[in-house]
């Protein structure tokens, strides 16, 4: 058997069984396809990442990303707490800061804060968002909130039910209170129904209204079709995210470079995601997530 060593960090948290669950495997040589799918079964983290040599110019390594279902091409969460994983195993030496990872989605830099020789704070950026399907009809808009469980009264006026994506399509859903995010309940069926007559997978349920002084959003993320029943910290819709509040006004300019997103708090795993917009309401541009991560576990696979 060939052994692999892997690392166990929560992520978008500086505090241990807080944030989201990540494992990677920083020396993933020598893995098929369906072994590190395997592992990522076995793992049953939202997600696992596979670290290997570089595979095109300009970027640092190569690094897949697996759910317990599918790969993605891209995950906010498994590239920053890929990142402290990397600096703790000496692959991106202290003091760098700019290191890129080679994904699915093409090269994806990330920039680094140091605390002396330890990694403070890390931020992906994600290419500009892509303003997908919008759905305004009011029967789709209800069919798509009861998926998760609420009613059409409880979606925000004005603003659309939306898929956007910075790699990785979500469908966004504005909710008007906390409560009602903390109420939705995925319908397993009634999304198979959705994401066949719609294409919808990944549903991110979002409100303004603050849960802490300091948060800016509130929200929760559900994808049980892949294998996700829920998410405690989506990086790569924390992204999509922030152009949505930009473009429809429900963050001011002023305050585009400094959004907290708070998520996770339901499933008492509270997820702290900066969020960085560039660009103006009408041209959104790249945007940047950040957060911190810890180290939880160490240990050997056997494969």
């Amino acid at each position: 058997m060939a052994e692999y060593r892997y690392l166990h960090y929560d992520v978008f948290t500086d505090t241990r069984f807080e944030g989201n669950p990540l494992a990677v495997l920083p020396d993933a040589r020598g893995l098929l396809t369906d072994q590190m799918q395997a592992i990522a079964r076995e793992m049953a983290f939202s997600e696992t990442t596979f670290v290997l040599p570089s595979e095109a110019g300009g970027t640092d390594v190569r690094m897949r990303i697996f759910t317990p279902g599918a790969e993605l091409p891209m995950a906010g969460h498994p590239t920053i707490g890929s990142t402290f994983a990397l600096a703790r195993e000496g692959v991106i030496r202290a003091g760098t800061a700019r290191f890129v990872f080679g994904l699915g989605v093409g090269p994806t830099p990330v920039d680094l804060t140091w605390e002396g020789d330890a990694l403070a704070f890390a931020w992906m950026t994600q290419r500009a968002p892509e303003f997908g399907a919008a759905f305004e009809d009011a029967a789709v808009r209800a069919e798509v909130a009861r998926a998760v469980g609420l009613d059409a009264g409880d979606l925000i006026e004005g603003v659309p039910v939306q898929v956007v994506s910075t790699g990785v399509p979500f469908v966004f859903l504005p909710i008007r209170t906390r409560e009602a995010v903390d109420r939705a309940a995925p319908d397993l069926e009634a999304m198979r129904r959705v994401a066949a007559a719609h294409g919808l997978d990944h549903y991110y349920l979002f409100t303004p209204e603050r849960g802490e002084p300091e948060a800016t959003t509130y929200s929760r993320m559900f994808a049980p079709v892949l294998g996700v029943p829920e998410d405690p910290a989506t990086g790569g819709a924390s992204g999509p995210l922030g152009g949505y509040l930009v473009r429809y006004g429900l963050v001011p300019p002023s305050e585009a470079g400094a959004i907290l997103n708070l998520q996770g708090v339901a499933m008492g795993r509270p997820s702290r995601i900066h969020i960085d917009v560039s660009g103006t309401q009408e041209h959104v541009g790249p945007v940047r997530v950040g957060g911190r991560s810890v180290l939880v576990v160490t240990g050997t696979l056997e494969v």
